[in-house]
């Protein structure tokens, strides 16, 4: 079954492709990491993470990007022409799943099924239903490393910018805070672990606050960029 993976440079979707490269679901093969790119910006949509990190997760996955470009601002109605075009290709290209790293929104879930009803795609949650407190505590376990790269200052004290996912992190968060973030409080950008070949060295630049959210500005080292 040729995959794509919903790829946000973040830590749901980089363990849902570990999960898919250990062969959780049978028959699996992930063909590209799927990411809509603000087109104006050259950045992750949601997660402003710069172009060249993103590719550069790719790289160090070994599997290819599938760059989806949407304009900014972008309405719904852009931002599914651009989904419909690159189902298009998939097809076109034998692909027959899309596999998503969300866990416990059924609303998102929701829309991604009837998004892809009759495409010829299949949608496939690997996370589903995984507590988050487990699963933030397997990512670090076996090794996946990543930083906050946007937060909401409404959820989460503005001092988590830039910090790394770690079990010190774990431990500082509030309360009512989920331990992942999938209630909208915080993104990551996943620089190593199990699912790459090797790390993406990042350096940490300048803060930035921007339509509510509070973002720190990756960049790779000098001798990595390719920007």
């Amino acid at each position: 079954m040729k995959t794509l993976v919903a790829w946000s440079s973040g830590k749901e979707s980089a363990w849902c492709l570990y999960t898919l490269q250990q062969g959780i679901m049978k028959g699996v093969e992930v063909v590209g990491l799927l990411t809509t790119v603000n087109d104006v910006y050259a950045r992750v949509a949601m997660h402003a993470v710069r172009e060249e990190l993103l590719k550069a997760q790719a790289e160090a996955a070994g599997v290819p990007l599938w760059r989806v470009p949407i304009p900014s601002p972008c309405s719904n109605e852009e931002y599914e022409e651009a989904m419909a075009r690159v189902i298009v290709r998939a097809r076109d290209e034998g692909v027959t799943a899309i596999a998503f790293g969300d866990v416990f929104l059924e609303d998102v879930r929701a829309y991604r099924e009837e998004r892809l009803r009759g495409t010829g795609l299949s949608p496939l949650f690997p996370l589903w239903r995984i507590p988050t407190d487990i699963l933030a505590r397997e990512m670090i376990k076996w090794g996946l490393r990543a930083r906050l790269t946007c937060l909401n200052p409404k959820l989460l004290p503005r001092s988590f910018i830039g910090r790394e996912f770690d079990s010190s992190f774990l431990s500082d968060l509030p309360p009512a805070v989920d331990p992942c973030g999938e209630r909208g409080e915080f993104h990551t950008y996943v620089y190593d672990g199990p699912m790459f070949r090797h790390p993406v060295p990042v350096l940490s630049g300048e803060r930035v606050e921007r339509d509510g959210f509070l973002f720190m500005d990756l960049r790779l080292t000098d001798a990595e960029s390719t920007s």
